[in-house]
């Protein structure tokens, strides 16, 4: 039997052959590619560190008014930035404090609400709210009977110097450890008292320290190490804090002693914790000798108990 070819299938049917073998080829170099290509992007993506939540700790667990809030912030490393806090939209600074960890403190202090506070914390690119609760607390309130010449408001040359010293933000921190009892005199007046001066209710009004009743002339002791940054005298118009020492902590933390018989220090000097800056007195607004420490928190008078109890990074 004989066999007929026609010439123009045969060409046509070669064309598509070849067109086949062209299209494996290509397939097969797209894969290879393809594979090469995944391969890179798999080794890229295994060299990216997962993201990582931010992670915000707020000490006290249960605060309430006149606590410091304590906040420590964790992040990654990478970003380098530091982070940004505020509570109910009020800005507050974070300082490193170690192993891409930074803190912040917030005061609270008599005068404000209970309740929830919106607390941001904003790193790594990322954003965290929490709501804090800060429970109520039960301040007692008392009458103070200034007699003539105790009575007198200060000047403000006065408050204007010790605003100044308050508002002080040192980027180093001073203190370390728990906080010391500046004098060994009972304590009269705790913090967060309400009052009557003279039988008017001071509205805006509460007591913004404690209260040693000590005997008259004996040590006054530096809190914490820190820097002297006010000294006011009685005789320069110190009309309510009498002869006083103002040691800035650090990092927005101060401490201001009052009614000082006696001032062992001067502006610009730093001092270690326990060290005498002075004696007790009764000079200023004072119906007694006694000492009158405040502790202040970004310009906020905030109780100082806790920080004597226990330590704040």
């Amino acid at each position: 039997m004989t066999t007929t070819v026609n010439q123009a299938n045969s060409k046509s049917s070669t064309e598509i052959v070849v067109g086949a073998i062209w299209e494996c080829k290509l397939l097969r170099t797209s894969m290879k590619r393809a594979i090469v290509s995944g391969g890179i992007i798999a080794s890229i993506l295994s060299l990216v560190s997962p993201v990582q939540a931010l992670q915000v700790v707020v000490t006290p667990p249960n605060p309430e008014l006149g606590d410091t809030l304590s906040v420590i912030i964790q992040v990654d490393g990478n970003g380098g930035e530091t982070p940004k806090v505020s509570l109910q939209q009020k800005n507050y600074p974070a300082f490193p404090i170690g192993n891409n960890r930074f803190r912040a403190l917030l005061p609270t202090t008599p005068l404000e609400k209970p309740g929830a506070r919106l607390l941001q914390v904003s790193g790594d690119g990322q954003v965290q709210k929490l709501n804090v609760q800060v429970r109520d607390r039960d301040f007692p309130t008392q009458s103070i009977w200034l007699p003539p010449g105790k009575d007198e408001e200060g000047t403000d040359a006065e408050f204007d110097r010790v605003d100044a010293f308050k508002a002080l933000v040192t980027p180093q921190k001073f203190w370390d450890g728990k906080l010391l009892r500046p004098n060994s005199g009972e304590i009269t007046t705790i913090y967060g008292v309400r009052r009557y001066y003279n039988g008017v209710f001071a509205k805006d009004y509460y007591h913004r320290g404690v209260d040693y009743a000590g005997a008259y002339g004996s040590p006054v002791v530096a809190p914490a190490a820190g820097r002297v940054s006010l000294v006011g005298r009685e005789s320069q118009g110190f009309k309510i804090h009498g002869n006083v020492v103002g040691i800035d902590h650090g990092q927005g933390v101060a401490s201001i002693l009052m009614h000082l018989s006696r001032i062992d220090v001067k502006e610009g000097d730093f001092v270690k914790a326990g060290q005498v800056i002075g004696a007790l007195g009764s000079t200023g607004a004072s119906t007694g000798p006694h000492l009158h420490w405040g502790l202040y928190v970004h310009g906020q008078s905030v109780d100082p108990v806790p920080w004597r109890l226990q330590a704040i990074e």
